[in-house]
């Protein structure tokens, strides 16, 4: 992946995009390195005027008249580079996306963990950059058609995120009709009901019971991990796209080892394995993958 640090033909103070606000190659220098130290976000000068157009909000919405002013502010404001990140980042989800790997996750990890569960053994899973709760929720559905009182039992599933926002989403599990087509009807009608006082029955919140088994928490995968596993099945799909090579391998590794043997891990279609969790992991079907050891007994 390119370096966010690449060289400008336009100068330190010329403008690198033009519009509204002025936009210079330091300005954009100072916004990639602040990304790439708070949150591993790599941002090539290719870039420019993707960042240009999604931080622009943030001035008109702060009140701010130049993106010098902006870096100031982003420097003294925790919660603004928090709106930062999260204006650079994307948030695409879908309930069941790539439909595949929640297959993976009911037939290679719940049905031969189900027995186990019941007996009450553990069974932790973790969605590790959830968006607005799409993702854990379709772990939570994909466990309970296996385990349908898995709320009554050891079974948990973490979410976290970096976006305090989109974690406060999720935590609500309210959803517009439109959001659920891939959900299957029969969970669609069992798992979700309308929002007292939406007349038209547009917007549905998930069961307290689907709900019961999901943690939703901020987290920045660039920090430390309050917790230390071991998981049996993790989801890491679409994040690291965003970090240098360097930076993906090491997150790769830290989720590694916090799989038991024979836990999955499921990365995004665009993304591919390396570094040293390639000798940790084995693949086992499309961007889908076990760490090595023996079966789970």
């Amino acid at each position: 992946m390119t370096s966010a640090l690449e060289s400008s033909s336009f100068g330190d103070s010329g403008a690198l995009v033009t519009g509204e606000f002025a936009f210079s190659a330091a300005n954009f220098r100072e916004i990639a390195d602040i990304a790439k130290a708070e949150a591993g976000i790599d941002l090539p000068q290719s870039k420019a005027t993707l960042v240009y157009s999604r931080l622009a909000k943030r001035l008109r919405a702060r009140g701010i008249a130049t993106f010098s002013e902006y870096c100031e502010t982003v420097r003294a404001d925790a919660d603004e580079r928090g709106s930062m990140i999260a204006a650079l980042t994307t948030n695409v989800t879908r309930f069941f996306r790539e439909s595949h790997h929640f297959e993976h996750l009911r037939t290679e990890i719940i049905e031969p963990l189900a027995e186990q569960a019941r007996r009450g053994n553990r069974v932790r899973l973790w969605s590790a950059a959830c968006s607005t709760g799409q993702e854990p929720y379709s772990m939570a559905l994909t466990v309970l058609s296996v385990i349908p009182n898995a709320a009554s039992l050891d079974v948990r599933i973490l979410a976290t995120d970096l976006n305090p926002h989109v974690v406060a989403h999720g935590k609500k599990g309210q959803y517009q009709k439109e959001e659920l087509r891939d959900v299957p009807p029969d969970m669609r009608a069992k798992w979700f009901d309308p929002v007292p006082g939406d007349s038209r029955r547009e917007t549905l919140q998930i069961a307290d019971e689907v709900r019961s088994i999901v943690s939703f928490r901020e987290l920045n995968l660039m920090g430390k991990w309050p917790f230390s596993g071991p998981f049996d099945a993790i989801f890491c799909r679409n994040v690291v796209i965003y970090f240098d090579r360097d930076t993906q391998s090491m997150i790769w590794n830290r989720l590694a080892r916090l799989l038991r043997d024979d836990g999955a891990l499921y990365i995004g279609h665009s993304e591919r394995m390396s570094g040293p969790a390639a000798s940790l992991l084995s693949s086992d079907g499309i961007t889908s993958y076990r760490r090595k050891g023996g079966k789970a007994s």
